[in-house]
């Protein structure tokens, strides 16, 4: 190619495709490289057809519960066929409208897989594509532990697990973080018989205690089985199945083993080392800003280290698209970004855990404060437990929230303006919020914590 481009990205994922619509905006020219689909691992096979079962689930659920609020319904079977067409169809509707995004806006789009040849140049299907600016955006892929082989039937990834024609009978799902509850949740509701192994002492360790406790709580109710504090030792075929030894020799059984132990760097054999590129076990290794230590070389998503998230990484593609158009954003606070775990129930955080507040500020710094959805009148319509937990600085603002509950990931948006302007409990107790909604619990917690209570249940 003879043009030489104002930006030209590899990867059209999340932050791909979001840098390259932002740069296209602000009038700079743009080749967007991907060698699968645009749209990445989120849209094809993360979040969007993950949730998509999950709302399967959800149904499934009601169906068999709905005798408690007086309809009778009965749940004849999971028309495995049927929830994957619906989710697929979910799928290529945003897929077309994204393409047709990518179109309108006049992006060179390019399929196929580049590599990085030069510090300002990728190459793709033997040709070589220049940029005035490079954007490393290549995603992650699924991680296994060492010794432990994937082989797409029986021993599986996320990407296999959604791909399945049937709900498995039974299941372990090796992980406790994200992606080994949310699909755990899944398939309990769909009717699997599910066990999850975690090495660390409690499901989704990176969240604040309290939420682990509570979602281990409710999972035994559903029947989830789950064991921490339990590494993975091995696997081994079996005529039905497989079986799974953990740590003390425990031996537990299972038509399938989901592998659920994160999601690595997907950076080999992209020419980053070889042009001289900083990388860190396969992670690019970026300034505050999103840039390498080669000029004009950017990085943005789950290739740069921290928390691996669709919507970081097209904040990140945002971000860096106006830096190279010349806007100096302000950079992106990685602790401000809204969290959400899409089980039953869903878990939403933004900001920091006590524990983290603690070691930030100092133990007596700190307050936190606990509002129980038993309180809560929506809450109790949809017939979920859970809290919404504050943790502020002492006569400051608050520094994290955390939540659990039916829906409740919903509430995340408030949650993230709070923290992220980093209000005041009396700020927000000012604010008035609707009734009867799961929003007002957030509106009482913050009432709670300035000082004025009126159904405090701790």
């Amino acid at each position: 190619m003879s043009e030489t481009f104002d930006v030209v990205i590899l990867g059209g994922g999340s932050g791909g495709y979001a840098t390259a619509l932002r740069a296209a905006q602000l009038g700079l020219s743009v080749a967007l490289i991907e060698k699968d689909k645009l749209g990445g691992t989120c849209l094809h096979r993360g979040c969007i057809p993950t949730k998509a079962l999950l709302h399967a689930g959800e149904v499934a659920d009601q169906t068999r519960e709905a005798a408690h609020i007086g309809i009778k319904a009965e749940l004849i079977q999971i028309d495995m066929a049927g929830v994957n067409s619906y989710k697929d169809g979910v799928v290529a509707g945003l897929y077309k409208g994204l393409q047709g995004l990518v179109k309108a806006a006049k992006i060179t789009y390019i399929e196929g897989k580049g590599a990085l040849v030069a510090p300002n140049a990728v190459e793709v299907n033997g040709q070589r594509v220049t940029g005035r600016n490079i954007v490393l955006a290549t995603g992650s892929y699924s991680k296994s532990v060492p010794g432990l082989e994937l082989d797409g039937e029986r021993v599986i990834a996320s990407e296999h697990a959604l791909t399945l024609d049937r709900v498995p009978a039974s299941a372990i799902v090796l992980g406790g973080g994200v992606i080994g509850v949310e699909f755990a949740s899944a398939w309990k509701s769909l009717g699997a018989d599910v066990t999850i192994v975690e090495a660390l002492p409690r499901l989704v360790a990176a969240e604040d205690p309290d939420i682990s406790k509570q979602l281990e709580r409710t999972f035994r109710k559903r029947g989830i089985g789950f064991k921490v504090g339990k590494p993975f030792e091995k696997v081994e075929k079996t005529e039905t199945g497989v079986k799974v030894t953990i740590a003390g020799g425990e031996t537990l059984e299972a038509e399938l083993l989901l592998v659920a132990v994160g999601r690595g760097p997907a950076t080999a054999n992209c020419g980053f080392e070889a042009q001289g590129v900083t990388m860190e076990r396969g992670f690019v290794i970026t300034d505050e800003r999103l840039r390498t230590n080669l000029p004009n070389v950017y990085a943005v998503g789950d290739i740069v280290p921290g928390l691996q998230l669709a919507h970081r990484g097209f904040a990140q593609g945002i971000f860096v698209a106006e830096t190279i158009a010349g806007q100096n954003p302000a950079p992106i606070v990685e602790s401000g970004i809204p969290r959400v775990t899409y089980t039953d129930p869903e878990i939403a955080s933004v900001g920091i855990t006590e524990a983290q507040a603690k070691e930030k500020f100092g133990a007596d710094a700190v307050e936190t404060y606990n509002y129980n959805l038993g309180g809560n009148g929506k809450s109790k319509i949809l017939g979920t437990q859970g809290f919404v937990k504050l943790v502020r600085q002492k006569d400051g603002p608050v520094v994290g929230i955390h939540m659990i509950g039916a829906r409740i990931g919903e509430q995340v948006g408030e949650a993230s303006l709070i923290v992220n302007w980093e209000a005041f409990p009396a700020e927000v107790a000012a604010l008035i919020h609707a009734h009867p909604t799961q929003n007002e619990a957030l509106g009482e917690a913050h009432l709670a914590l300035a000082g004025k209570p009126l159904h405090a249940h701790n």
